[in-house]
């Protein structure tokens, strides 16, 4: 049966106080080719052809032997235990769970989650995850915003332009200013942080690959009082210095670097991490450690109040939720490698970063761009248009050269390299990139 929240007379009332004579009036301002749109469909089908045409569409997919794309996300290699326990009944949920006497077990595995996090990044406390690395860094400029009371961010450029687009969008719904601060160099350079900044972000490795030095930025943007929000790839912190050892008083990244798939794009998971100062403006879930009437240990979510559905308007946040699935397959990733694990697989992916870069610059017309010392993922400019080279090298079954958006320069493509690549892997594609350049 149909599921009608509204009776007529509840929507005539609602269209008499906005002024429209019908639903439809609030839909005038749309083209037409948007409001009604000509779909053609065919007939129906029987369920045995329905799944051949699936098929036939499958078949489709081009294989790639071997991924090079860059742009923060990667092929990683997953142990197969992550894969076995994530497909456990007790994890396949994409909340937290709100009851805590029925649901000790993923509680306390969101908990480990969260300490994971908090080792990793050099920070106090970490959330239950948010959705991705963008809404995770707009979240926690939200947060500092809230902290600080001003209403002006300062964003380097080497942060991942699609974090900065969604950042933009957030910051627009509230009134709060967006200035970007251009790369010098590939990398972001130090001065004085203006007065009336909120919060300053930076991202190490940068969106370009380059490794940064961004503890004078933290400095200067406590100078101005405002609060500094780090961007991190979570795998590159298992050789790299935590951004709370730097001065970072917000960590922000997307966990698909920790084992998930690329799968086109998603689902992934955010993580986001403070100082224990910041805790009441923290968004999204918490689940904190405590003890029952009989004093034993147990687990539940802490500081609700400050959820929507709870108090609305001193929410901190209209995410309530979070990537509780992926979250957990992160921390599961991290528990299966350990300290050493994480570090081995971080600085092979270095190595073999560098030597694809060596490797694809003996290919003609190929130039530098991403200064050394890079993490691994580094960007060429190339003497094709990137997007024709992708397509080309996807025919010959790889994935390789993602473009690089025009505000750092014409012609440039991303690639990376993972633990995942052999000697043979990069000269394949070195020889397919002459091929395709020629």
């Amino acid at each position: 049966m149909d599921y009608t929240p509204h009776t007529e007379a509840e929507i005539q009332e609602m269209l008499r106080r906005v002024g429209a004579e019908s639903l439809e009036d609030l839909f005038r301002h749309l083209p037409e080719e948007i409001l009604n749109p000509e779909i053609a469909l065919p007939e129906p089908l029987p369920e045995w052809a329905v799944l051949e045409e699936l098929g036939r569409l499958a078949e489709r997919n081009r294989p790639a032997r071997k991924a090079f794309l860059g742009g923060g996300i990667r092929s990683h290699h997953a142990p197969p235990v992550v894969q076995a326990l994530a497909s456990r009944g007790e994890f396949l949920t994409a909340y937290t769970p709100y009851q805590p006497e029925v649901s000790q077990g993923v509680l306390q595995a969101t908990f480990e989650y969260q300490t994971m996090i908090a080792e990793l990044t050099g920070l106090e406390v970490a959330n239950a995850s948010m959705y991705d690395g963008a809404t995770a860094l707009a979240e926690g400029v939200l947060l500092a915003l809230r902290e600080t009371g001003r209403m002006s961010v300062l964003v380097s450029q080497g942060v991942h332009p699609e974090y900065r687009a969604v950042l933009k969008a957030y910051l627009e719904a509230v009134g709060a200013e967006l200035k970007v601060l251009p790369l010098e160099g590939g990398r972001t350079p130090s001065f004085p942080v203006p007065e009336g900044v909120g919060a300053v972000v930076g991202q190490n490795p940068n969106y370009l690959g380059a490794l940064e030095d961004l503890a004078p930025l933290a400095e200067a943007a406590h100078r101005a009082g405002a609060l500094f929000v780090a961007v991190a790839d979570p795998l590159s912190l298992g050789v790299l210095k935590p951004p709370g050892a730097y001065g970072a008083d917000i960590a922000v990244g997307d966990g698909q670097s920790l084992g998930l798939p690329m799968g086109f794009g998603g689902p992934h998971f955010g993580y986001l991490a403070t100082k224990k100062a910041f805790v009441r403006q923290l968004p999204g879930r918490l689940v904190s450690e405590t003890v029952d009437a009989e004093g034993k240990r147990g687990f539940i979510l802490t500081l609700q109040a400050r959820e929507q559905y709870i108090r609305r308007a001193k929410a901190k946040s209209n995410i309530t939720t979070n990537a509780q699935l992926t979250a957990l397959m992160g921390a599961m990733y991290l528990a299966a490698l350990g300290p050493e694990g994480l570090r081995e697989v971080a600085l092979r992916g270095v190595a073999l970063a560098h030597r694809l870069h060596d490797l694809l610059l003996e290919v003609p017309g190929v130039e530098p761009f991403t200064p050394k010392p890079f993490f691994n993922e580094f960007a060429l400019r190339l003497p094709k248009a990137p997007g024709a080279v992708r397509e080309a090298l996807a025919a010959r079954g790889l994935h390789a050269a993602t473009p690089v958006p025009e505000e750092y320069g014409e012609s440039l493509a991303l690639f990376a390299a993972t633990e995942l690549h052999q000697e043979e892997d990069l000269l394949a594609l070195r020889e397919a990139l002459k091929e395709v350049l020629a």
